[in-house]
């Protein structure tokens, strides 16, 4: 039937046909500004491919089928067998491979890598995050297995591979592998230590068999997992292959997949392990300071999603804002809508400049920046990570009744938004870390407050906050109650000391305006009207110059 009833106008059209990283200005600074020129041009030329794959319709349409068609357990097959197998929706396996032939899992050696491969993550997992799990999980594999030279020659060409293989074989007979973590368990979660799994030496030399369980095992069909387990001399770290190299397959039993808030397009499992083979990674009894890198690493790339969410979200909104009209004009040019908008845009600038400043980090490998990371990258993770959800829920109100709705794609953002505040250590855990750093590592703390020094003097703002933050250092009564308190005030100054260094002047003077100086209300949109927020706006709208 022909619709007569009204002609349908003032509706936006879709974000999409556009470079994701040309169109983020603080990303695309924030590589210029951290990667050696020689290395550069190649850098722009891979990330720009990339931002153009990420804004097309093809990777939207990816997205939301993997979403829409969610991953399915098939313990048996048709005959009664065991198989442990994940079905996935082809649009997974085209996301999945175009993140491995871009590289976001080699980081470790090529130069500028973690920046190079940080800037792909944010930009990749805009147009859709699950599939970001084992893209992570297998590129911090890398440091653990360095632990041990036998097992990272023969892993890491395969990890670091530009080529994606589905399906379960023998490692040795794939171009490319990833890999998956399997260390929190029902009785304990976080508390690793608490773990029951049991290993077992056999005859080889560093062999085991693992009996017990995992409560949280991210994509499963992946083709190795580091796991803990209770050996003779303690808590200590595995490799478990799920296809032996005779090609059968290990004990690798999946009970169900989790279901979850969001992240549907990823399959989270439990797992039980009943005689699986393992090979030990590092000694005996140091299970935690084997895997704490791989930890470290992961943890850094909540940071780097978290910014990507808050990106794609803010995009979006901004987007929406250009193009829909209400009360007689745009509604990007009403003064508080625009409030809103910088309020957004600040948050997330702030984000993607935090996380790359850490992504520089991990590439100069000095041990001043080790030490900085040691604080810097749970204090990023505990506040960054916890910004998205409100970042997300504000931007999908600019939205209106459109972002509710399924279609508009914020729901799956909304949705994903709180995982990286929870998964590699909740808030608490992340708090007390930085505390951990602050009693037993007073290097972390010297490098951190020299990184923040940088910008003092070139806001009275930010001075001030620092000086603050001193006192509260200086005072140790009543510290783990207050830790949270104290690690979102080092964050909140990190960010701001590196938004007076290297952003433009109305961003950083909004930030440290409303974050630092408390010119600012309880929700989004209460910025100082008499802050240029019109050019906040411009800079974070998604259109490449």
């Amino acid at each position: 039937m022909a619709a007569t009833t009204h002609t349908v106008t003032n509706q936006v059209p879709p974000l999409v046909g556009y470079d994701v990283f040309a169109a983020d200005r603080a990303l695309s600074e924030a590589v210029e500004r951290h990667i050696e020129p020689g290395v550069l041009p190649v850098a722009r030329e891979e990330l720009g491919a990339l931002g153009r794959s990420a804004g097309s319709a093809q990777a939207q349409e990816w997205g939301a089928q993997a979403n829409e068609h969610p991953p399915v357990l098939r313990t048996h097959d048709r005959y009664g067998n065991r198989i442990d197998e994940v079905e996935f929706h082809p649009a997974w396996h085209r996301l999945l491979g175009h993140a491995v032939a871009a590289g976001l899992t080699d980081a470790w050696g090529r130069p500028a890598g973690h920046v190079r491969r940080a800037a792909g993550f944010l930009v990749w997992t805009q147009a859709e995050a699950g599939h970001g799990c084992p893209l992570s999980m297998t590129h911090a594999a890398v440091p653990a297995l360095r632990t041990d030279p036998v097992l990272a020659a023969e892993w890491e060409p395969r990890l670091t591979s530009y080529v994606y293989e589905e399906g379960l074989r023998p490692a040795s007979e794939k171009a490319g592998v990833l890999f998956g973590m399997g260390m929190t368990e029902k009785q304990g979660g976080t508390d690793v230590r608490s773990s029951t799994t049991r290993a077992e030496p056999i005859a080889g030399d560093g062999e085991y068999l693992l009996t017990g369980h995992k409560w949280f095992c991210s994509a499963p069909m992946s083709d190795g997992f580091l796991v803990l387990a209770q050996a003779p001399g303690g808590l200590s770290c595995f490799l478990v292959p799920r296809v032996l190299p005779d090609g059968s397959r290990n004990a690798f039993a999946i009970q169900r997949l989790k279901d979850k808030l969001g992240n549907k397009s990823n399959a989270s499992s439990e797992v039980e392990f009943d005689g699986t083979w393992a090979r030990r990674v590092g000694e005996e009894g140091r299970g935690v300071r084997t895997i704490i890198e791989m930890v470290a690493a992961t943890r850094l790339d909540c940071v780097v999603g978290s910014a990507a969410l808050m990106r794609q979200a803010v995009a979006q909104a901004i987007h929406h804002a250009t193009y829909r009209s209400a009360f007689g004009g745009l509604l990007i040019e009403k003064p508080l809508m625009r409030n809103v908008l910088a309020d957004l845009a600040l948050e997330s600038e702030a984000a993607t400049v935090l996380a790359m400043r850490l992504a520089a980090a991990y590439d100069t490998d000095s041990e001043e920046e080790r030490a900085f990371l040691r604080i810097a990258v749970p204090a990023a993770k505990y506040w960054v990570t916890k910004r998205c959800t409100p970042v997300v829920g504000e931007a999908l109100e600019c939205l209106g009744g459109n972002g509710y709705v399924e279609e508009s794609g914020m729901p799956r953002l909304l949705r994903e938004a709180p995982l990286n505040s929870i998964w590699e250590g909740s808030g608490n855990v992340q708090a007390l870390d930085v505390l951990r750093a602050l009693q037993r590592e007073p290097q972390a703390l010297d490098a951190f407050l020299r990184e923040v020094g940088k910008a003092r003097g070139a806001d009275h703002r930010l001075d001030a906050a620092i000086k603050d933050l001193l006192t509260e250092l200086a005072d140790l009564e009543g510290i783990e109650a207050r830790a949270r308190r104290l690690v979102e005030r080092m964050a909140l100054v990190l960010q701001g000391s590196l938004l007076v260094r290297w952003a433009p002047p109305e961003v950083s003077d909004a930030f440290c305006a409303s974050r630092l100086g408390g010119d600012w209300g309880a929700a989004f949109g209460t910025l100082p009207h008499s802050l240029d927020l019109a050019s906040v706006v411009t800079r974070a709208r998604p259109v490449a110059d």
